[in-house]
């Protein structure tokens, strides 16, 4: 296991080092650079040169990427001009509420997802199996800003039950302080989830459902729950774990759209007002936590999935 570890740790490690390259490179090298989007098109070119200059911007791409990395180390993400504050106060602010959106949406989807997989998986090839894979698909199909959009006009509109904007609220206990301004922007992100994870139990169910250890527990006079909820569900929630951690860069994507839809104050929102404005800081600064997260979570489902597996990191010490 302690292999297994270091092997995952170090694979993690350059996944992250590789993002960040290619996330630095990208970013500065846009058309107009970093001081054209700080200073504004009014800016002069001497005005451009003296910035470059005192940013370090007019020295080779791989000197100023060390130079990042060698600040990135010790916590410093560098400065944003346009918030006249430090990237990682920001971010700081920003990312417990996305967090908080994240998680309320994924325990919400994996609490329906699982249930839902079971009935598919006990009932394959019937009227509920058809029913909820076809709501399923049509869920997944549907882009998140429309189904975003539906639930403000049908919740808010023409059942005035909730509110269409979430909570605007500096610290995570004032946005949890009104619950009702999260159900809207925790079901959307969810939903897409739920339709994804679903198929997964399902498949998982239905393969576990076919095993010899099902049919000689069924032949024991085991009760059909206790075989299918102790017995089978069991290894069929594997794929979910798995997913747990790889779908952390959908959660972002869809958490971008969802806050600046719900104006809801997390790291999507922030990303999104950066992208306007050209803030280079904080995109790269956002980009690199998120990736961080991403990796660690990946890492995290990885070491979940090979302690209730053996035979993962069994295979893995073999290849």
């Amino acid at each position: 296991m302690v292999r297994y570890l270091v092997t995952r740790v170090g694979q993690a490690i350059v996944v992250i080092v590789l993002v960040t390259v290619i996330a630095f490179l990208i970013l500065h090298l846009l058309p107009g650079g970093a001081a054209r989007a700080t200073l504004g098109k009014e800016a002069t070119l001497d005005q451009l040169a003296a910035f470059n200059h005192e940013m370090g911007y007019d020295k080779p791409w791989f000197q100023q990427y060390f130079l990042y990395l060698r600040r990135l180390v010790t916590g410093d993400f560098g400065y944003s001009y346009q918030l006249n504050q430090s990237v990682a106060e920001a971010i700081t602010q920003r990312l417990p509420k996305t967090i908080v959106l994240s998680l309320l949406s994924t325990v919400l989807a994996v609490l329906v997802a699982i249930p839902l997989g079971v009935i598919q998986a006990v009932r394959r090839n019937r009227s509920a199996d058809y029913v909820i894979t076809s709501l399923s698909l049509l869920a997944y199909a549907t882009p998140i800003f429309f189904m975003g959009l539906l639930m403000i006009i049908l919740f808010s509109q023409v059942w005035p039950v909730l509110p269409p904007e979430a909570p605007q609220g500096f610290t995570v206990g004032e946005v949890l302080a009104e619950p009702a301004g999260l159900v809207l922007p925790v079901v959307t992100l969810a939903i897409v989830t739920i339709a994804v994870y679903s198929r997964y139990v399902r498949s998982s169910m239905v393969d576990n459902l076919n095993e010899n250890y099902v049919r000689t527990a069924r032949s024991k006079g085991l009760p059909e729950w206790r075989v299918v909820l102790v017995h089978t569900l069991r290894n069929g929630l594997f794929p979910v774990i798995g997913l747990l951690g790889m779908y952390l860069p959908a959660l972002f994507s869809g958490a971008l759209v969802v806050e600046s839809l719900f104006n809801f104050p997390g790291m999507g929102q922030l990303f999104w007002q950066a992208a306007l404005k050209r803030d280079f800081p904080i995109l790269l600064g956002v980009t690199v936590v998120v990736t961080i997260a991403t990796v660690a979570g990946s890492l995290v489902a990885d070491l979940l999935y090979a302690a209730a597996d053996p035979r993962v990191r069994l295979r893995r010490n073999v290849s």
